[in-house]
């Protein structure tokens, strides 16, 4: 299954989603989510857990895919 980081940034009201910890302050501060990146590295962030910042609420889990039931089937698109 797909990791996923949900980050929800509690004062601007946004919803940001990662594959990993180093996505997540490529494209935000650490201003922004109120904790260091090495501090959230070492937090044993794990599916279903959450950490909670000043600023941010941090959520990890896993992506639900389909499963592909017929293996033979094919389609023209």
């Amino acid at each position: 299954m797909t990791k996923v980081i949900h980050v929800h940034l509690i004062f601007k009201k946004e919803n940001h989603y990662f594959g990993s910890i180093s996505a997540i302050f490529d494209h935000l501060t650490e201003d922004e989510i109120g904790i260091k990146k090495n501090s959230l590295l070492h937090a044993g962030l794990s599916d279903g857990k959450s950490i909670t910042t000043c600023r941010a609420l941090i959520i990890q889990s896993h992506l639900i895919r389909s499963t592909n039931k017929s293996s033979n089937s094919s389609t023209d698109v």
